[in-house]
């Protein structure tokens, strides 16, 4: 445990705690509340930096992106300071105006609209998929249903060669885990990054992308002047990390709670409309991502803790998803909870923009189960999988009953 109740520099709380460490992945829910109830913000000893744990000061740090920016990175490192190890995201890496701009053509591109027109195609992958699982009985929920479905699915609807799509989850690893300090977790995940990071390139250039897609639709926006032709690839490269790091992790997680609690697993087969609930409460409960960074663009004060200009404070999501302050009994997973507000996908200006995609994928998956499945069994032990921003599982070894 952190040193959390330590006062210094009068009136800010000091913690020793190290959040990208294994023993915080491992069970992060004691050192979570350690933070919220040491204060409003509380200084990182480890790293410099500042942590805001409660629900009610994360959430308005994330509207007020004017105070705490995200031009200067969302991860440790100060783009002010130092160069990024990749071309920045303008969007998420960016602010107004800039990120606006980006942020118009991928509204556009994934709007309501967009989505109801892909929901009939990726519920029948989702039926097919969960018939192949069905039949093999035992498998892994992760590889073989939680990555296989969404890399079935939404590279086709980005228009994306089929060849090489396995590259997209190491991708992800690099990105998320970059955004945590340069641990043992950045390296490893950098190791072989030349292949991957090569193939992605070309994966953006207009040329590579089918004539319909999302990709498309995107590069399209520079023929009309919306955007630059510099932007539109960086633009498809922010779809291609957001469409899948999330949707994955938060399918994973829907998995392992409701093979944990098969009260709820019942509870949705006898109401398969609450699948769309079901997938949200399982991105509150379990926070696929959950920690992102700010910079203070000015002093302020968040509570009674005096916070200077210039530094980073980091957001725990995963917290203040958890925070009893604003959440009745928050570590229990209900499918009926008014999950509204919650900040598994952000919010305000940099809310994450492949939301709208994993809450399509994460309830088609969840409502082909019901059709199809009585239980899911956890039939050996999960592994977790770390990285320095997301929580998520490696193995989740799953049986599934069928409907007799």
């Amino acid at each position: 445990m952190g040193e959390a109740s330590l006062k210094v520099g009068g009136n800010a709380p000091v913690s020793n705690i190290d959040p990208f460490s294994t023993a915080y992945f491992d069970d992060p829910y004691p050192f979570q509340e350690e933070l919220r109830e040491a204060g409003p913000a509380v200084w990182l000893s480890r790293y410099n930096v500042w942590a805001v744990a409660r629900f009610e000061h994360v959430r308005a740090m994330l509207f007020d992106w004017k105070t705490y920016c995200s031009g200067r990175g969302v991860g440790l490192a100060d783009f002010a300071k130092e160069t990024p190890w990749r071309p920045r995201s303008i969007l998420l890496e960016a602010d107004p105006p800039q990120h606006g701009r980006a942020r118009t053509i991928l509204n556009r591109v994934l709007s309501p609209v967009a989505m109801k027109d892909l929901q009939d195609r990726f519920a029948r992958a989702a039926d097919d998929l969960v018939d192949t699982l069905l039949e093999r009985g035992t498998f892994d929920g992760i590889a073989d249903l939680a990555e296989a479905y969404p890399l079935s699915v939404f590279p086709d609807a980005l228009g994306m060669p089929r060849e090489n799509r396995h590259f997209l989850l190491p991708y992800g690893n690099m990105v998320f885990n970059a955004f945590g300090p340069r641990n043992e977790l950045f390296h490893k995940s950098v190791e072989n990054a030349a292949p991957v990071l090569d193939w992605l390139a070309g994966q953006m250039q207009r040329d590579q992308l089918a004539p319909q897609g999302f990709g498309a639709e995107i590069h399209a926006a520079v023929d009309t002047g919306e955007i630059t032709a510099e932007e539109a690839p960086l633009i498809v490269r922010s779809l291609l990390t957001a469409g899948v790091d999330t949707t994955v992790n938060g399918i994973g997680a829907a998995l392992y709670c409701l093979a944990r609690f098969p009260e709820q697993w019942d509870h949705l087969r006898a109401d398969p409309s609450l699948a769309r609930a079901a997938f949200e409460e399982a991105v509150r409960f379990e926070s696929p991502v959950q920690t992102f960074f700010r910079t203070t663009t000015r002093a302020v004060r968040i509570g009674d803790v005096d916070i200077d200009e210039g530094q980073k404070i980091l957001m725990f999501l995963g917290a203040a998803n958890r925070d009893p302050r604003h959440w009745e009994q928050p570590d229990q997973y209900d499918i009926t909870r008014r999950t509204v507000g919650h900040v598994g996908f952000g919010a305000g200006i940099h809310m994450c923009v492949g939301q709208m995609l994993a809450r399509l994928e994460g309830e088609v998956v969840l409502a082909a189960l019901t059709r199809k499945v009585s239980r899911i069994e956890i039939v050996d032990e999960p592994q977790r999988r770390y990285n320095n921003t997301l929580r998520g599982l490696a193995k989740l070894p799953i049986r599934l009953q069928p409907i007799h």
